[in-house]
């Protein structure tokens, strides 16, 4: 993978734009994601509100040939779940929603979860814990810091609270490209790894499963799931190294407490 590209005032101020809209996009499916919507009405809803009011273009459709706006990965999917008109949200699943979208030449990237209906407790732990894991990386971002206090930070938690950090996918700098350097593992030790330095910026995606850590891949190439079919939660923010510590440019309003 090439150079970290460091992104200069200019550059930061179009990715917290295109950070806040992405915010709205999650905003309009809130309450719209529920049992007896399947997921590609999911995508459908969420590509007619970036590009006909936000006026701005969903990232993922057209990346590495992949058809959709967004991603929809239910229960034991843990990631890179195809939107699709038989796949029907039942009650008592969970559902992670990843979507990219790009204005003004740069890209932001976020995942929230989605509880359709009411869930197990085993559930709502392991979406709470994966949550509190994406938090514990976020907070060792400043300069000076090291991407493995991040990965150590979120394998700590995970991992304590008897949970298993998926290894084979893990988070990217971003900005005019949706994948750019440098890789961000979700994983390791302290003090190890590269340097952060002020704009830096890149996404934060840790994915933990309830069983085994052991994923494979389905054969329509795209749809990633546990080998033992254990659930899978997963939660994605995109920040930007600043000369005060982190800023999280795909921000929800409902989370302005979780900065500090």
């Amino acid at each position: 993978m090439s150079e970290v590209i460091l992104k200069n005032p200019q550059q930061l101020a179009l990715m917290r734009t295109a950070g806040q809209l992405l915010t709205r996009v999650f905003e309009h499916l809130d309450g719209f994601v529920a049992p007896g919507v399947s997921t590609l009405q999911i995508n459908d809803r969420a590509e007619a509100y970036i590009v006909d009011v936000l006026k701005a273009r969903p990232a993922s459709k057209g990346q590495y040939g992949f058809k959709y706006s967004l991603n929809t990965s239910v229960d034991h999917v843990v990631c890179h779940g195809v939107p699709s008109a038989d796949e029907v949200l039942k009650a008592g699943s969970i559902i992670n929603v990843d979507i990219t979208l790009e204005q003004g030449g740069y890209i932001a990237d976020s995942s929230k979860m989605y509880a359709v209906g009411a869930i197990a407790d085993e559930a709502r732990q392991l979406v709470d814990t994966t949550y509190a894991a994406l938090w514990a990386g976020i907070r060792q971002v400043r300069p000076g810091a090291t991407l493995g206090d991040v990965g150590h930070a979120i394998q700590r938690l995970a991992e304590g609270a008897g949970y298993n950090v998926v290894r084979e996918y893990c988070g990217h700098g971003i900005g005019r490209q949706m994948h750019e350097a440098p890789q961000v593992l979700h994983y390791g030790h302290r003090n190890s790894g590269l340097v952060l330095k002020p704009g830096m910026v890149f996404t934060i995606e840790p994915m933990i499963n309830q069983g085994g850590r052991g994923v494979r891949t389905l054969k329509d190439g795209w749809t990633v799931i546990t080998r033992d079919r254990s659930l899978s939660a997963q939660w994605e923010h995109t920040v930007a190294v600043t000369a005060q510590g982190v800023e999280v440019l795909t921000l929800r309003e409902e989370e302005r407490g979780m900065v500090g």
